[in-house]
């Protein structure tokens, strides 16, 4: 990691801390103090997207430790947080647990879910992993739909508001303050994975199986543990979702979502701490930004106005990720990381 001019790494300590200056420090407080005093200043309809985003990061987080550092494809995440969904809501249904209890359960069944379609990864690769991490998405939907009284099928299964003490999380503000911890935990837990033995080891993987293969690295292990961690971040946004809307409803967890959450880490950059709060920002933003535009579209073109409405969405999503694959296929976080470099060393040319 490129650092301010002036500053060295004396011990190894220093060296692995993520928050190294005086500066740093100032706007990491300055972030936070924003950030957690935004429900004062900000209505419903913001503090919404905002939670939305959240949960979705979460997720992204997850899918970001499989495919941005170890290099496997996953086109069933949106799958892996049904069930974290699933299972937190049949806990607290079955057998009364509130939501802090039932997220263990969210971590357990999905992870282990995740570790039994994540198996095929030590013989299949590429888009031969694609198909089989789609299957995920289809056959977890039907087990769902065909779970009887278990999944209460077509009407899912409502779960009670979150409490916390005397506190009942009812209010897009109250939420608010439930899930953005949680998220700063995953994001900072995702970080240090990726700083870790076990990232070092991921990476290798994704650069070279093979030669990491030679230099001692289990495959089979560590590309199972990619993909318990990312299914373990969905169950966590699975849980997370079911009791912030209300319901567990397989609906909620469309294969659309899937791959929309790999376009994020594409247009975010794969393989860094920041390209999934950069692809998540843009691609949910820009899916706002639409709805915004619809109305105004269908009264200035009324001959394509529903249709933009169904479909502008899709189209112009479509269009930012392929634009991103051509032009800049390593991310915004690329980008970036460029202008850090460039305002560090300025006036010296990089």
């Amino acid at each position: 990691m490129g650092l301010p001019g002036g500053t060295i790494n004396e011990t190894y300590s220093q060296d692995m801390a993520i928050v190294r200056t005086r500066l740093q420090w100032i706007l990491l407080a300055a972030f936070l103090i924003l950030l957690f005093a935004s429900p004062q200043f900000l209505d419903d309809y913001w503090l919404s997207i905002i939670n939305g985003m959240a949960i979705t990061l979460v997720a992204v987080f997850g899918l970001n430790i499989l495919y941005g550092y170890c290099g496997q494809l996953n086109l069933g995440q949106a799958a892996f947080m049904m069930v974290g969904a699933y299972a937190s809501a049949i806990v607290i249904e079955r057998f009364g647990l509130n939501f802090w209890a039932s997220i263990p359960f969210a971590i357990l069944g999905t992870a282990l879910i995740g570790m039994l379609f994540g198996l095929p990864a030590l013989r299949v690769k590429g888009v031969y992993l694609i198909i089989t991490t789609l299957s995920a998405q289809f056959i977890i939907t039907w087990v769902i739909i065909h779970g009887g009284d278990i999944t209460h099928i077509t009407y899912g299964i409502p779960v009670p508001r979150p409490t916390l003490g005397g506190i009942v999380f009812d209010t897009e503000a109250e939420y608010f303050y439930l899930i953005i911890p949680i998220t700063l935990l995953m994001g900072f837990f995702a970080k240090n994975i990726a700083r870790s033995r076990v990232g070092r080891a991921f990476i290798a993987i994704r650069d070279n199986d093979l030669a990491a293969e030679g230099m001692g690295v289990n495959l089979f292990y560590y590309k199972t543990l990619a993909f318990f961690l990312c299914a373990t971040y969905a169950g966590v946004a699975g849980c997370l979702w079911t009791n912030y809307v209300g319901i567990a409803h397989f609906e909620h967890y469309s294969f659309w979502d899937s791959v929309w959450m790999l376009g994020m880490i594409i247009v975010g950059g794969g393989g860094s701490a920041m390209g999934p709060v950069f692809g998540t920002i843009l691609i949910k933003g820009l899916k706002e930004f639409v709805v915004y535009l619809a109305p105004a579209v269908a009264m200035a073109i009324p001959a394509i106005g529903a249709q933009f409405s169904a479909a502008g969405g899709m189209i112009l999503l479509s269009l930012i990720i392929m634009l991103f694959l051509i032009f800049e296929p390593r991310g915004i976080n690329h980008r970036w990381e460029m202008f850090k470099h460039t305002y560090r060393l300025f006036p010296f040319s990089h």
